[in-house]
């Protein structure tokens, strides 16, 4: 095989379209590697998937992370609660064993706590937007749909890993990132209290847990965490983070990667933490994002909580070799605590080999994801 060919067909072609106030298109074209070529380049290039969708039923302008139906855009890779009265109520915790003290354990930071759902435990999520088709399955599909496919994912994964079992969960994302300064000039929009709730009631019919993403824009963690509280004060509720759109050092969302510091980690911790022995809850999880170096900085500073459990989430997408090589670069070599893979249904099978990544595969990874996302 020449070199003009090894580059051709390892090359990810990527057209990321921004939609201005005035609703003109402007598209934006990328070339990034797969990892073979990359050997060549001394990088490895690696990609997350990114889109906006105007949903036919509502106002909502949501910026994807994935393209369900069409040509998928995808944003090429940088490579430098107490219940309230208003809020579905919460179903049962189940109340997990800890770990004995002589038992191993071997994942970093202070053992779980009771009611902890990591090691013992698997978590196979569902990602999107209830008001979106664009953004991933929890959105694309009708709810009753949606769930008896959740349903099959379990099952595949309780049979390759019958030792482990499977908790469901449903990550909406409720903090959307925009590409435009939208109320507030924050470059980001805040999904309506009934959105969550309904989220809450679909997830009620499988015992899932939830998680609740946030795309910051040009806001801040300071800003939107509080704005969650009332859902966060729940015990089966959880947090999701994404480095990608935060765009702490300004710019639009989407035209470049963003990025969180320890120190923006360390604060959503912090407030999980305080708000777990504030209201004796079972320990929160915090999923991190991440598919480049720079989408998290002074992974060493970032301090382990009894009262949370961190993952450290791969969201990068295309074919499975690219995907574990961005799994090994940037989640194997600082895991954090507790690691998390995701596959997309349709953007990963837009290069060859041309399909998913199997859970026999997932588990053969080191250290084994105890979270996997579909989106």
């Amino acid at each position: 095989m020449n070199l003009r060919r090894l580059f051709c067909e390892n090359t990810l072609l990527h057209i990321f379209p921004v939609t201005t106030v005035n609703g003109e298109s402007t598209r934006f074209q990328f070339k990034k590697y797969t990892s073979r070529a990359a050997a060549l380049l001394c990088g490895l290039m690696l990609t997350s998937a990114c889109t906006q969708d105007r949903d036919t039923n509502s106002a909502v302008i949501a910026t994807a992370q994935a393209d369900s139906n069409t040509t998928a855009p995808a944003v090429p890779a940088d490579s430098s609660a107490q219940p309230q009265d208003t809020i579905a109520a919460a179903p049962a915790p189940v109340e997990e064993t800890p770990i004995p003290d002589t038992a191993a354990y071997d994942y970093p930071g202070p053992r779980p706590l009771a009611g902890a759902i990591m090691p013992q435990k698997r978590i196979i999520a569902y990602y999107g937007n209830l008001l979106s088709k664009r953004m991933g399955i929890l959105g694309e599909l009708p709810p009753e749909q949606m769930l008896q496919k959740l349903d099959e994912e379990v099952a595949k994964w309780n049979e390759a890993d019958p030792g482990t079992p499977v908790q469901p969960a449903l990550h909406a994302i409720v903090v959307t990132a925009q590409g435009h300064p939208s109320a507030g000039g924050k470059y980001r929009l805040r999904m309506a209290d009934k959105m969550i709730d309904d989220v809450l009631e679909i997830a009620k019919q499988r015992d899932a847990i939830v998680f609740l993403d946030i795309q910051v824009g040009q806001s801040t963690l300071q800003e939107e965490i509080p704005a969650l509280e009332k859902y966060l004060k729940l015990p089966h509720v959880h947090l999701g983070i994404d480095p990608e759109f935060s765009m702490k050092r300004g710019g639009v969302p989407g035209r470049r990667i963003g990025t969180y510091d320890a120190e923006d980690i360390n604060y959503a911790t912090k407030y999980l933490a305080d708000l777990a022995k504030e209201h004796n809850l079972p320990p929160k999880i915090l999923v991190v994002h991440r598919f480049t170096q720079g989408m998290v900085t002074n992974t060493e500073n970032i301090t382990l909580r009894p009262e949370v459990q961190i993952v450290m989430h791969m969201d990068g997408w295309g074919g499975p070799v690219l995907k574990k090589d961005t799994y090994r670069a940037y989640i194997q070599k600082e895991p954090v605590q507790f690691t998390g893979f995701k596959i997309f249904y349709k953007n990963d099978l837009k290069k060859p080999p041309g399909r998913l990544m199997t859970p026999e595969e997932l588990l053969s990874l080191n250290p084994k994801p105890l979270y996997i996302q579909y989106q």
